[in-house]
Formats: C-alpha cells, structure tokens, sequence
C-alpha cells in the first residue's frame, strides 16, 4: 500500500494490491467483546462501569491501512508525488456489549467512549508526523461497516484530507473578511430563524444543514466557540454527557428514516504541524469550529445523489427537520 497525489485535486489516495476481506464472517467470535480468545492489541481503555471490564477502549486495527513505525519519504514519480502510508489506525470500541451502540447506550457509556476519543486524539497529535486525526464511522452495508461489534475507527495521517482543507480555507476567509467564526454565525441565525434546527442540548446543538449534500444529512455542534474537539473535551468533560446525548436522540431520529449513515468528527488539524505556506494556521483557533457531520445512506432514488460533480438532495433541510423533530425516539 502507498499514498500517491492527484495532481489535479491535490487529494492524497491511499492505493495497493493487497487489501484484505474485512467482511464479517457468520459464526465466528467476535474479536472485540470482552470474552475473546484472540483479543486485539490494546492502545488505550477507559475503566468499566456497571460490573463492566471496561467502558471503551482502542485497538490497533486488525488490518491496518496506516502503520506507526518508519518516515512518510515523500518523492517524485515525474509530475506525479507518492509517500509511504505512516500513520496510526486504530479502532475505538465504543462498548464492551456487542449490543449497545451509539443510538441506544447510556449517558454515560457514550460520555466515556467520547472522551476516549478525545484522549487518543490528543495522544496521536503529540506525534509530530501527523497532520491530522480523523475519527469515523460507517454503519451498514451499503456505508462501508468492517465490524459488528459498536466500533468507531480512527486515523492519524500525514497530510489534512482535501474536505478538511476546503473547510479551513474557507472558515478563515470568512473570518478575513468579518472577524468572526463562520460557524458561530451559522448557529447564531439557525437558532434565531428555526427553520432547521433538530434539537437544542445543553451547549449543543443538532441541525439539518443550510445546503444539505444528502437527504437529512446533520450536523452537531457546540455553541460555544472551540476549534479543536479534544481540547474542549477534556477541559469541559461534563459537557460530553449532554454531546453523547444529542449524538444518540440525532441518530435515533435518523434511524425512523434509514438505519444506515457515514459519521465523522472534524476537528483542528495538529499545531505542532504549522506551516509558513498555508495561511488558515495565522487564526485557526479564531476561525474553524469542531463539528460532527452525519450523512445517511438511502436507498436508491430515481435521480441518484452521489458520484455527482454538483450534489443533489431531493429533500430540503426545513422538510427533513419537520420528519426529524416529529420522529418517535426511545428517550
């Protein structure tokens, strides 16, 4: 495996001939539970609660896409750059129980498993290889999922993801031009209008996007300014409670529609990793603001919505909040 560039998006591919089967296989044990005979190697735990081994936890990947141990040797291949794929991929575990997931655990078991999130996102920016960590999930077949078991995955990469970079880039022209945090100011006039707010939680707040990519697709957000997720995390832990509780009514509220999504948390890239040349560094902590995007998976329409040059939803934002405020959840 390698990481090679396109010239033309300047997005960096990871590429190779050797990608494993990851699909999980019927009857077999499940290599996450507590029980496991052929357990997976542990990075980090956060202690049980209820009688439980351990609350969550994060593993090194089985299969790898990312490894630790080496230098990315960026090089030329003529016009074309490639790198070495060092980083870190880890899975988070986000309950002992094969059962609970994120829609239906506790308060507290997804306070827990958020704050080892942010604890291994903090530990991977210490490493100054890395320019940026991403957290993720894909749940459901048509998304991607690898595991049975409630699991999240993690990377640590050498290079920001091309999504990332168009966000910073445009937070801080935003910011350029008027001295404030574009994201603020998306939920300053979202809770003023109405129009597409799902839920209010504490200091939190989910929403359907003004510019929706898919059908109700959502957003969670803290109200109060923080660019980097883990920072805000472990300064305030109290308030991942409330954030895991609006994480759960949000996808329980998507799940009346599709039971399918693709999940992603984005925060600050690494501050040891600064550059001269990229000018979103000079106010990053003023401009960009940590979010959590979901993006559900449907069932084909008849004008499909992906694989597009232009992104089509043929739902609005204010028709998929109406659904979604009217969805009947558990609590």
């Amino acid at each position: 495996m390698e990481l090679r560039k396109d010239p033309i998006t300047r997005s960096w591919v990871i590429t190779g001939d050797d990608v494993p089967d990851n699909a999980p296989r019927a009857g077999t044990a499940c290599r996450f539970c507590p029980d496991s005979r052929e357990p997976p190697q542990l990075i980090a735990n956060i202690s049980g609660t209820l009688g439980a081994p351990w609350s969550a936890r994060a593993v090194v990947h089985p299969n790898a896409l990312y490894h630790i141990e080496g230098e990315p040797t960026r090089r030329g291949d003529g016009i074309y750059d490639r790198m070495r794929p060092i980083g870190a991929h880890e899975v988070l575990i986000e309950n002992a129980s094969h059962d609970r997931h994120l829609w239906n655990a506790s308060d507290l078991e997804l306070e827990q498993f958020l704050l080892l999130a942010a604890q291994r996102i903090k530990d991977l920016k210490g490493d100054g290889r890395f320019k940026y960590v991403s957290v993720f999930k894909d749940h459901g077949n048509s998304a991607g999922q690898e595991f049975e078991h409630p699991s999240s995955q993690m990377t640590a990469t050498t290079f920001v993801p091309r999504r990332v970079l168009y966000e910073l880039r445009a937070a801080r022209e935003y910011f350029e031009s008027k001295e404030r945090c574009v994201f603020c100011d998306i939920i300053s006039q979202e809770i003023k209008q109405d129009l597409r707010v799902i839920e209010l939680r504490g200091d939190f707040i989910a929403l359907c996007p003004y510019a929706p990519r898919v059908p109700y697709e959502s957003w969670i957000l803290p109200r109060t300014h923080e660019a980097a997720f883990e920072r805000f995390g472990l300064n305030r832990p109290g308030t991942m409670r409330d954030l895991g509780a609006l994480l759960r009514r949000t996808l329980q509220r998507i799940r009346t529609i599709t039971e399918e999504f693709h999940l992603v948390l984005h925060t600050s890239p690494n501050s040891l990793h600064r550059s001269g040349n990229l000018g979103y560094w000079k106010t990053i902590d003023e401009d960009y603001h940590w979010h959590i995007e979901i993006m559900p998976v449907l069932a084909a329409k008849a004008k499909s919505y992906t694989f597009k040059e232009v992104y089509y939803s043929p739902l609005s934002s204010e028709t998929a909040v109406k659904r979604l405020r009217d969805a009947r959840i558990e609590f």
